[in-house]
């Protein structure tokens, strides 16, 4: 059974969830943030969901307690027990059962009044009714409305309610897929709850789960973009003791990283009149604002960029506008599979073949020590390097002859 104390801040949820499975190497003393009964308290809540997968390892320093979640075993992300462990109180649970009798038994559409004149119908039989107003009716339809429980229709000036249609031929196994890579995956994870208990057919290799906290940021997101809409987010910066900053941003796209999963916004930003990147789990909070009527405007700004952007850094840090990168690479004749890789992994830019046994990659990017991880892969094949900000090209092979240096290869590396 989830552990049933109240939760009232999601974002200290969110807080713990990072520290013991991003992180995972803190020990109790170390929260100094925090009080020590808060860091049992959601230790408890932690292991209640999560079980097995919440473990231990004993160092000089104490305890360290952290989440190990092999793929083999979870079948199903199991962070999505944080969203499904929700604070009630005895009201929100009374109105939720007295509103969904009332609407799916009338068989027409109820105005307020009508549901209100029978809540207090339902209500008259116990000798200490708990009592509604209309006011909190109307905001709990409202937000049943708005999450597509119940469907409001207006005759005149009144609104009209009734439940909406439940359809429930819905596959599985495209919800199971569905809810371990979807962005807002643990939409498919509710819907699934709803059926009966079967194995999952997939398994993954690599499952990037760390998303999941942040689902609640990345709808509110989602409603911006679709609603064409500013937004004021929060956001937190973590090698500067939590310094929080606000900015006013219009979102425009989110971008997911192949590679490890990490979330990104992708939106103008009206304080520094540029579009930027904003990691998903460094903001705190987002609020919707105006709709934007410059936003298509933007949107094309960005889509012009992106053939330019290898990440999602979208200033070069040389101070020129785009940087130039090219480099060049040698392989035999059973290595073929080297210019076709270059061609299927490569983000932006082009590549040449220019002999049968040579092939030539070059783009323009606004921040070319985005694309180093990637050339490093072709060490030992790299021929001949180039870029136009002389000090990361300088650096890339001061690099190159450190890593000679280690391992003890050669003395003479001028041509590196």
């Amino acid at each position: 059974m989830a552990y049933s104390e109240v939760i009232k801040n999601f974002n200290r949820i969110r807080d713990y969830l990072r520290e013991f499975y991003v992180y995972g190497f803190k020990g109790r003393e170390e929260y100094t943030g925090r009080s020590s009964r808060s860091y049992d308290n959601e230790r408890r809540r932690l292991e209640s969901w999560l079980g097995d997968a919440v473990q231990f390892r004993q160092t000089s320093e104490g305890r360290n307690v952290f989440i190990s979640i092999d793929s083999r075993v979870f079948r199903h992300n199991p962070l999505y027990k944080a969203w499904k462990t929700k604070s009630f109180t005895d009201g929100d649970i009374t109105l939720h059962f007295l509103l969904m009798d009332i609407l799916a038994s009338s068989g027409r559409n109820l105005s307020i009044n009508e549901i209100m004149e029978k809540i207090d119908k339902y209500l008259s039989v116990f000798p200490e009714p708990r009592m509604f107003d209309e006011s909190t009716v109307r905001k709990k339809l409202k937000e049943y409305v708005s999450v597509g429980i119940v469907e409001a229709e207006k005759h005149g000036k009144a609104l009209y309610y009734k439940c909406a249609v439940n359809v429930d031929s819905y596959n599985s196994d495209i919800l199971d897929f569905f809810s371990e890579t979807a962005p807002c995956g643990v939409i498919g994870s509710f819907l699934l709850d709803k059926q009966m208990q079967q194995e999952g057919i997939f398994a993954f290799k690599h499952h990037y789960i760390t998303g999941t906290m942040d689902s609640e940021l990345l709808y509110q997101l989602f409603i911006a973009i679709q609603e064409k809409r500013e937004a004021a987010i929060s956001t937190i910066n973590r090698h500067r003791k939590g310094r929080i900053s606000e900015n006013r941003v219009i979102p425009l796209k989110i971008m997911f990283s192949a590679q490890n999963g990490r979330q990104y916004l992708m939106a103008y930003n009206v304080g520094a009149r540029r579009v930027k990147s904003f990691r998903l789990d460094n903001l705190v909070s987002v609020k919707i604002g105006e709709v934007c009527p410059e936003y298509e405007e933007l949107r094309k700004t960005l889509e012009h960029m992106l053939p330019h952007i290898w990440g999602v850094s979208t200033q070069s840090r040389s101070g020129q506008r785009m940087e130039h990168v090219e480099f060049t690479v040698h392989y035999g004749d059973e290595e073929q599979y080297i210019h076709q890789r270059m061609e299927r992994e490569k983000r932006c830019g082009t590549v040449e073949k220019l002999d049968a046994h040579t092939s030539r990659f070059q783009a323009d990017v606004y921040d070319a020590s985005e694309i180093i991880p990637w050339i490093r892969t072709f060490i030992c094949r790299i021929t001949e390097i180039h870029f136009s900000d002389l000090k990361l090209e300088a650096q890339f092979k001061d690099d190159l002859k450190e890593m000679y240096r280690l391992y003890g290869i050669g003395d003479d590396l001028e041509n590196a």
